[in-house]
């Protein structure tokens, strides 16, 4: 695989103030964020957060209707026709032809996009992701793990510099998603720039960086443990059982932020100590002990303070 031009001082992806509008609505609102070069930047959110509205910005699919900023060095605006030619892009639905195998689907993009080096390219690329085993085999009758691996080897063959991948390991079995992110990260280690969006908190801790969108715009961004610390949120968590109507009354108290049951422990967490304490001695006379936030809990008390762009 050839490696990536771009110089390594230079930001992959460099925007300011994105913004993108449907009619009166504003599905992304003044989005900003910078992406280092051969960085795994995880982009997390809602359903309808606006994430794969950014991304097709980003990858120039789609031209904003404000903001500005570069992606590999190349306008977002004015030159998307480059940037679409360094970039793969895997759409969260399985696009490829399941009437084909393997190898022709990969031979028909090949052909469609007039590659050099076909042979060679599907070659790596069935090697790489391995395939080779199974290159005969028709799409339609591979697993979705396997449907995975053939959407990212299309993506490969024109060895871009950037991948954006919009939630990918949606209803994959945890030992493909596993085998997808070790592939992820070999590839970030060659200098390939990885945009991944996704819903899984143990993917999400997979990334070097995180970005956090919620009714379109970036509520936060930095590593896991950056996230965690810079949230202020506390956390208190206790194995004794809570009777139902205190767990609801706890669940609706407006100074809780989250309440999760996980098996035989329940976790509880909000803005400030003070006010988490309070309802807690409210609701229950249970012991509870303190404990370190979750990246879920952060998430979640982020979207909730974060306004409605239906609104």
């Amino acid at each position: 695989m050839a490696a990536a031009v771009q110089s390594a001082d230079v930001p992959t992806i460099a925007v300011e103030g994105l913004t993108k509008r449907y009619g009166e609505r504003t599905v992304v609102d003044r989005l900003s964020m910078t992406v280092a070069r051969g960085e795994v930047y995880g982009f997390l959110g809602p359903n309808g957060s606006g994430k794969t509205t950014s991304i097709r910005m980003m990858c120039g699919l789609l031209t904003p209707d404000a903001g500005a900023g570069q992606t590999l060095g190349l306008d977002v605006v004015r030159e998307a026709a480059a940037i679409k030619r360094r970039v793969g892009y895997m759409t969260q639905r399985f696009g490829l032809y399941e009437d084909l195998s393997i190898r022709e689907n990969l031979e028909f993009i090949a052909r469609m996009y007039d590659m050099d080096r076909r042979r060679e390219r599907v070659a790596q690329a069935l090697d790489r992701l391995g395939l080779a085993t199974r290159a005969e085999q028709l799409a339609g009758r591979l697993s979705g793990g396997w449907k995975q691996r053939l959407a990212l080897a299309a993506c490969m063959l024109h060895e871009p510099e950037l991948l954006l991948l919009d939630e990918p390991t949606a209803g994959v079995d945890p030992v493909a998603r596993r085998d997808f992110w070790n592939e992820i990260h070999a590839l970030a280690a060659e200098g390939i720039t990885v945009l991944v969006s996704t819903h899984y908190m143990d993917e999400a801790e997979r990334c070097h960086r995180l970005g956090y969108i919620a009714y379109g715009r970036l509520l936060a961004s930095g590593t896991p443990d950056e996230l965690v610390a810079q949230s202020g949120l506390a956390s208190r968590s206790t194995e004794d059982s809570v009777d139902m109507p205190a767990l609801i009354a706890l669940e609706r108290d407006p100074a809780v932020s989250t309440v999760t049951r996980l098996g035989n422990t329940l976790r509880a967490s909000s803005a400030t100590a003070a006010e988490l304490d309070a309802a807690l001695a409210r609701h229950t006379a249970r012991p509870w002990k303190t404990v370190p936030p979750t990246l879920e809990e952060v998430f979640i008390h982020l979207s909730r303070r974060a306004a409605d762009n239906f609104a």
